[in-house]
């Protein structure tokens, strides 16, 4: 990698802290973990626990809320997105979106690898989770699609998502005038309206195929609590080999 060193004057962006422009990271003073506050069976068990104290604190607004990251193959690129985790079951964390058309969808199909990250700042706690990507079932998928308001529904239909949005030509003469210019998102409300219209009259809106559930299996869970210093308190879980769909863990302290 490259070293690079930019004149002072040339940071956008030099050591901001809060509100602060320039000025000392705040100290991680809400807590500590040790071996003994983990569960010692599973990380799944473990982040349920987390995830219960997060919803429940009033200090986290959206615990669900997390980064999913997924790589392509050869190339080696990352790419990130802000998704929700909708799931949490004994096999792993489930997200849902479209598999069709999505960065993500091209990602997976060369390399099932992927990642999630929570950040709880209010609890100032962390998790990383790694694991093997792998589409649930379109009837899971299905009771999923049906709590979803129905204009979720309908968007789920219509977005070819991560497709450039063309857009339309402006209006010719006088009468174009006063339009507003199009940058594209007439184009998405032209799908939106043909799918209102395919399934005009009907509730029971079915999960299109390329558009479903997403389960991270596991193979390894960290658990993250800041600390005073940065001496943060780290712990992994491993998944062990093992047959079937019994595996037991390891878990490790790592150093911050």
């Amino acid at each position: 990698m490259a070293l690079h060193s930019a004149s002072a004057n040339s940071k956008l962006i030099f050591a901001p802290a809060g509100q602060e422009a320039h000025g000392q990271a705040e100290q991680f003073t809400k807590g500590s973990l040790t071996r003994r506050d983990l569960d010692g069976e599973s990380p799944v068990g473990q982040f349920h626990g987390w995830f219960a104290t997060a919803r429940s604190s009033g200090l986290v607004a959206h615990p669900e809320t997390c980064s999913l990251s997924t790589a392509a193959l050869p190339s080696g690129r990352v790419s990130a997105r802000m998704v929700y985790l909708k799931e949490l079951d004994a096999r792993g964390f489930v997200v849902y979106s479209n598999f069709g058309t999505s960065r993500k969808a091209a990602d997976l199909a060369t390399n099932p690898w992927a990642a999630l990250t929570f950040w709880w700042e209010g609890l100032e706690r962390q998790v990383r989770v790694e694991g093997r990507a792998e589409r649930l079932s379109p009837e899971e998928s299905q009771r999923y699609f049906d709590t979803r308001v129905r204009g979720s529904r309908i968007g789920a239909w219509s977005s070819r998502q991560s497709q450039v949005l063309t857009p339309a030509p402006a209006p010719e003469g006088p009468e174009g005038g006063d339009e507003e210019e199009d940058d594209g998102r007439r184009m998405l409300e032209g799908w939106v309206q043909e799918t209102e219209k395919r399934f005009e009259g009907r509730d029971d809106v079915p999960v299109p195929d390329f558009w479903g559930g997403l389960r991270i299996v596991p193979e390894s869970v960290e658990f993250w609590q800041g600390r005073q210093n940065r001496l943060h308190d780290r712990f992994v879980y491993l998944k062990e080999p093992g047959e079937g769909d019994v595996h037991r863990w390891s878990l490790e302290r790592l150093s911050p």
